[in-house]
């Protein structure tokens, strides 16, 4: 009996030193997973260095662009909408993008204007004329700093003259407040988010977005959305804005 009880013992002793090896093991690569999973970010800035950044058609990043305690900073004087002037745009110049999560923190002044562009292609054009734009702006006080009315589609999160964010969906953030934003692309659908929550959705080069296209401000602009990879890059408003944690996934 005493024989019987020893191995019973001995027995129990072995399955539990291998169960908790199993789940030693299983810990490790839930480990190895998550931070195979955080690998897969590529920081486009991460607080320390500009790398790879530089002006739109240009080879230097513009003296306006500065780190200032951990955020990429336009230190530029605000101007009113039609005080505009514009010109220092920058993209990431190091790599090109096609498909991707694009994920960054970003704050603006009181009537603040700007924007994300993404599929950015070099040329005699500007930005927004061939480039899809994530809009960044203070809704709150736009209009009456700048005693004009805004149209949704002009609006923070919208995809700045194509599609705008779903009502009730947004959550909106007064100048100065820092706001997280998400865009995620594939050739099936897009999606813009903010704050936690998404805004809207579309499929690119489809009939309805063709639609949208050629019947709304970029009737004109026949390079509009037509590249399907291109440069990342942030849009020169005459406003300052603060950037942080810019960060991309290919998909």
């Amino acid at each position: 009996m005493k024989k019987f009880a020893l191995v019973v013992s001995f027995s129990i002793l072995i399955i539990s030193c291998k169960t908790e090896v199993k789940k030693s093991e299983e810990a490790k690569e839930t480990i190895l997973t998550e931070t195979a999973k955080a690998d897969e970010w590529l920081y486009l800035f991460d607080g320390t260095s500009t790398e790879g950044w530089r002006s739109y058609n240009g080879d230097d990043l513009p003296p306006q662009w500065v780190i200032e305690d951990g955020a990429l900073t336009f230190d530029t004087e605000k101007r009113t909408e039609a005080n505009r002037k514009g010109g220092k745009d920058i993209i990431y110049a190091a790599q090109e993008f096609d498909n991707f999560e694009l994920a960054w923190e970003w704050k603006i002044p009181e009537g603040g204007n700007s924007g994300m562009l993404y599929h950015i292609k070099e040329g005699d054009w500007g930005l927004p004329e061939i480039s899809p734009e994530y809009q960044m702006l203070d809704d709150l006080k736009w209009e009456e700093i700048n005693n004009a009315k805004l149209e949704e589609w002009q609006k923070t999160g919208a995809d700045y003259a194509m599609h705008v964010p779903e009502e009730g969906q947004k959550i909106v953030k007064p100048a100065g407040e820092w706001n997280t934003s998400r865009v995620i692309f594939t050739p099936e659908k897009v999606e813009h988010w903010l704050n936690g929550k998404k805004l809207l959705s579309f499929v690119p080069w489809s009939e309805d977005w063709e639609v949208r296209k050629s019947k709304g401000k970029w009737k004109d602009s026949p390079k509009y959305g037509t590249f399907k990879t291109g440069f990342i890059g942030f849009q020169d408003h005459d406003s300052p804005l603060w950037l942080k944690n810019i960060k991309i996934k290919k998909l």
